[in-house]
């Protein structure tokens, strides 16, 4: 790939133009703001200046509902050979392409998972996709040729791409992106009604779970409208759970409770939320979270020590080495380590699990300390 045009220097299409850009492809920007197309251009993503002949590939990135239309009038201009887009919803932009006669056989569907609660192209970032998923949706009309350019775009960004059919990415991104997204807009949205002193309390917790709520509102209205059909059901569900929740905590709260319908509502509430355990423990770890990444397990003989895992993970501490995890499974179960639980046998011993960088300088640390570490 040596050229490229992208039309529409919000977050996404910025971001995308200064990957490229960073890679040496020479990257046309275009938007009907021309105060977007400055200030993406004064960035480095690419030249304000419009492409003299077709260009390797162009990324369509404006909101679901235009999606079509600028596509079909980018193609009609000849702007590039194949075109993708960024749209966060892929089944009605695609029967909307079909409808407005577009070539679909140079069209990619695509849909980078990664953004920010920021828009614009000052908040672009080149590496806002680097090993996040993006999402290709090619057609039985899509070519191979196109499908290649789509790929290696994917590959230019530092992304990780996925293949699904367009209705199968709508149904997923209802349930992974577009819910949670509503989720904390409508929790946000409860905070406009709070005294100032519980705002101000206000943790890492409510500003972690709303962080997405301060997203572009006209822009998330555009999606959610677009995905609606892979969206209702989901709401149907979850008001379904939230007033089992309410019926739980009324019946809680009663004032003259009924013992055994107190034991149902407690029962009731407990159970969706060991739901929420087992759903929150299907989601994968990201590539650069620890739990992913390849590590090395040092097992350290606690011998004759006094309080010795205590005294384990203080010289840990004192190494500045970071542990990813700890297994205390060869740690007998009659030596807690507590005040007075006299020393370790010489069977015990635990596990420590780090980055295989670390594996090494811990060792030679905790053996200079006194530790018999395999």
């Amino acid at each position: 790939m040596h050229t490229a045009a992208v039309v529409g220097t919000g977050l996404i299409g910025t971001s995308i133009a200064l990957a490229l850009s960073a890679r040496g492809v020479t990257t046309h920007l275009l938007d009907r703001d021309p105060d977007r197309v400055r200030i993406a251009a004064a960035r480095g993503a690419g030249t304000p200046e419009p492409p003299s002949e077709p260009v390797d590939i162009a990324v369509i990135a404006v909101p679901p509902s235009r999606t079509a239309p600028v596509l079909a009038a980018q193609q009609r201009a000849g702007l590039a050979r194949v075109y993708t887009d960024v749209a966060s919803v892929k089944a009605l932009p695609h029967a909307e392409c079909l409808a407005l006669g577009c070539d679909t056989t140079t069209l990619v569907g695509g849909h980078p998972l990664a953004g920010r609660e920021r828009s614009g192209p000052l908040a672009a970032r080149a590496d806002l996709f680097q090993d996040h998923h993006w999402v290709l949706t090619p057609t039985p009309d899509t070519s191979e040729a196109a499908l290649n350019r789509a790929l290696e775009l994917v590959s230019l960004c530092g992304a990780v791409p996925a293949l699904l059919e367009p209705p199968d990415h709508d149904r997923a991104v209802a349930l992974v992106s577009h819910l949670p997204h509503l989720m904390a807009t409508l929790t946000a949205g409860r905070l406009r009604e709070g005294e100032e002193y519980a705002v101000r309390l206000a943790g890492r917790g409510m500003r972690d779970a709303t962080r997405v709520a301060s997203g572009d509102a006209a822009l998330w209205a555009d999606i959610l409208a677009a995905n609606a059909t892979a969206l209702a059901p989901l709401l149907t569900e979850l008001s379904s759970d939230l007033a089992t929740a309410a019926e739980a905590l009324a019946q809680l709260s009663a004032a003259a409770p009924d013992p055994a319908a107190t034991a149902e509502a407690l029962a009731a509430l407990t159970a969706l939320l060991h739901r929420g355990v087992e759903g929150r423990a299907r989601i994968t770890p990201p590539y650069n979270d620890p739990a992913s990444r390849p590590h090395t397990m040092l097992s350290v003989a606690l011998g004759d020590h006094d309080r010795p895992l205590s005294r384990l993970l203080d010289d840990v501490d004192a190494a500045r080495l970071e542990l990813d995890d700890v297994d205390l499974a060869g740690l007998a179960p009659h030596r807690p380590d507590r005040p007075g639980a006299g020393a370790g046998t010489a069977a015990d011993s635990v596990g420590l699990k780090v980055a295989p960088g670390v594996a090494r300088p811990l060792t030679e640390a905790l053996r200079d300390r006194g530790w018999a570490v395999h």
